[in-house]
């Protein structure tokens, strides 16, 4: 952690593998002498928050916006049809794009996934009784979700490693030059994401991808850049979180013995489990980004 100077810190230097592996002394430096840390996105001036109270007060500021044309043209011109979900909008045009969004998702939806789901878990696991050992990231942690909302959005068998392998690389870019070489994938995911659009509203089916093409709020659809830019925030978001959260939980369940016993000896704390596991080693521990519509001051 040493290695890393606060006073010219680059967010290129927190994704890096040995960084991850234990961040969290750095980030209580970062909390206790730097708090507000200078430093870049993309070549562009950023500002690191690490106290909760400020990001706490930085997220609610309606004066700090997630799509500011005077600072996000350049990413609307690179990224296109991709960013224009519901995460990347503020305001009347969130809300209006969660409740088009909220229509797809019907309890009926969720209630048939149910079974599906523990029956994915359970095939998994049967693999690993089997042969007595598996690699949990790639046995378990990433097939589960993948296969999941692959299926609950309609992504055929013979796509979803192909998509996977494209979303990955195109959305894992950290610096301009990263996100440039991975045009070529972004655009091939894409294309058969439209591929898929156009494929359900000829033929429609019960898949996530259907019910968000027909999904309607006050005679107002989603449009096509904005039905791409949703499929591809579920497919990330739908799996991504779920695959780190699998495995930073398995990790820390095993650092503490007690803690795993304490849950095998009552199932019944699973929800409140999951819950902690999410607080104490989420999966995610850097938000988006905002931009600052105004001159602001944060002490």
């Amino acid at each position: 952690m040493a290695a890393i100077q606060m006073d010219q810190l680059k967010v290129t230097e927190l994704a890096r593998p040995e960084f991850k592996a234990n961040p969290y002394p750095f980030y209580a430096r970062l909390r206790a002498e730097n708090p507000v840390c200078r430093t870049k996105i993309f070549n562009q001036p950023a500002w690191l928050v690490s106290r909760y109270d400020d990001a706490f007060m930085v997220l609610k500021d309606a004066r700090l916006l997630k799509d500011w044309r005077p600072r996000t043209k350049w990413l609307h011109r690179l990224s296109g049809a991709t960013i224009g979900h519901m995460l990347n909008q503020d305001g009347a045009d969130h809300t209006r794009l969660r409740n088009l969004v909220h229509k797809a998702f019907t309890p009926q939806m969720s209630a048939r996934m149910r079974e599906r789901i523990q029956g994915i878990c359970d095939e998994l696991l049967d693999d690993l009784a089997a042969s007595g050992r598996m690699d949990l990231m790639s046995g378990y942690a990433l097939p589960l979700p993948l296969i999941i909302i692959s299926e609950l959005l309609g992504i055929p068998v013979e796509d979803r490693n192909r998509l996977h392998n494209l979303a990955r690389s195109s959305l894992s870019a950290i610096t301009l030059l990263g996100a440039l070489r991975a045009l070529p994938d972004q655009r091939s995911l894409v294309r058969r994401i439209r591929q898929l659009i156009a494929e359900r509203k000829r033929e429609p089916r019960e898949d996530l991808i259907t019910a968000l093409a027909q999904a309607e709020e006050a005679g107002d659809k989603l449009s096509e850049k904005e039905l791409v830019a949703t499929i591809m925030l579920l497919l990330i978001a739908g799996y991504e979180t779920t695959v780190n959260l699998i495995g930073n939980g398995a990790e820390a369940l095993l650092r503490h013995p007690e803690q795993r016993e304490r849950l095998v000896q009552d199932p019944n704390l699973i929800d409140s489990a999951v819950e902690e596991l999410l607080r104490y080693t989420s999966p995610l521990d850097i938000s988006s980004q905002r931009f600052a519509s105004v001159d602001m001051k944060i002490n």
